[in-house]
């Protein structure tokens, strides 16, 4: 059975190699394609392959694992393969280093953990500038006004600044499992 055959689509998916070994092979797709919907026709068509065996996907992380007979299917016939299913290789970072690109990802996770082990009350938007508010009171109290290393007024600054830039800017769009 062709794999064409099984996944047409109108714009190639974007991913990005992770590691190349004989009989495995792992990439990780673009952040608007982890999903169920994007991921099961890729990994149908590519288990419907002779000699590819295994097909593991993680949506969450946008993680497929392909494992396959490297006697029978070498790792240029699984490029080959998946090019047939729109999936390219390319940067996805889109203009960010990869270290920027988990950074990002990292703080994004935690904050919305902080959101729902609060219910909602506080998230890291609040907690930052509170944090960074509170160091400079104790500066303030335990240096005085003394322009030494680190002043309580520029501590207030950042305080103030990063409240107002993390009220004023647009929140990530959440991921949605049904495109």
């Amino acid at each position: 059975m062709n794999a064409t055959a099984l996944v047409k689509r109108a714009t190639p998916i974007e991913s990005r190699m992770v590691s190349s070994t004989p009989g495995r092979m792992r990439f990780k797709v673009a952040h608007q394609y982890r999903n169920s919907k994007a991921l099961e026709p890729i990994t149908q068509a590519l288990k419907s392959q002779l000699g590819i065996y295994d097909v593991r996907t993680n949506p969450q992380t946008g993680s497929i694992t392909i494992m396959h007979a490297p006697e029978h299917v070498s790792g240029e016939d699984v490029y080959a393969m998946l090019r047939d299913l729109g999936v390219i290789f390319a940067d996805i970072a889109g203009g960010r280093s990869e270290v920027a690109s988990n950074i990002t990802s990292a703080v994004y996770d935690l904050n919305r953990r902080v959101r729902k082990g609060t219910n909602g009350v506080v998230d890291l938007r609040i907690l930052m500038p509170l944090a960074l508010g509170a160091l400079s009171i104790r500066q303030l109290l335990v240096r005085g006004l003394q322009l030494e290393i680190i002043p309580w007024y520029v501590l207030a600054w950042y305080s103030f600044d990063s409240f107002i830039k993390l009220h004023y800017t647009s929140e990530p769009q959440p991921r949605r499992e049904n495109e």
